[in-house]
């Protein structure tokens, strides 16, 4: 029988898987790449349910927001209201205090022009009475008469102007 190198590779090939089964290292490198495995599995589980987490968060904010712009634009149609329901208040308030002032102007008008009326009547009376005494203390003849007449009458003139100024 003819050794040669191909044989002893053999050989040296089978003592090495020996050894590698004798000392065990196919079930530690299993050991080990199923110890890889589930770790990477439970990272992926674990990526997942982070996943999940964020997608549930994520809808809870989109929810939250179009809550939030559904209430904000009911506020902002409640404050239009308000604000338009507040100027036609304001307005009628307005109205209203112009037409009193107006009624309150109206009555003193009506006041101040009766009251000339009746300062008017007394004056006259005034001048009247006291162009009857002239005429009756100087009653002595017609023309001084008609002199006091176109007196008074002017005095009554000048007293007039004087009063309406």
């Amino acid at each position: 029988m003819i050794i040669d190198a191909t044989f002893w590779v053999g050989v040296s090939f089978a003592i090495f898987v020996g050894v590698l089964f004798y000392f065990k290292v196919p079930q530690k490198v299993d050991g080990s790449l199923s110890e890889s495995i589930k770790k990477i599995k439970e990272e992926i589980d674990n990526a997942e349910k982070l996943k999940d987490d964020a997608k549930n968060i994520l809808s809870e904010h989109d929810n939250k927001l179009s809550n939030s712009k559904e209430e904000i634009k009911n506020l902002i149609e409640s404050a239009k209201l308000e604000s338009e329901r507040n100027i036609i208040k304001i307005n009628e308030e307005f109205h209203q205090v112009l037409e009193n002032r107006k009624k309150t102007a109206e009555d003193k008008i009506k006041q101040m022009k009766v009251q000339a009326i009746k300062d008017i009547k007394n004056l006259s009376v005034d001048i009247t009475i006291h162009s009857i005494k002239k005429i009756i203390k100087n009653s002595v003849d017609k023309k001084k008469l008609d002199k006091i007449y176109i007196s008074s009458i002017e005095e009554t003139k000048k007293i007039l102007k004087n009063k309406s100024i």
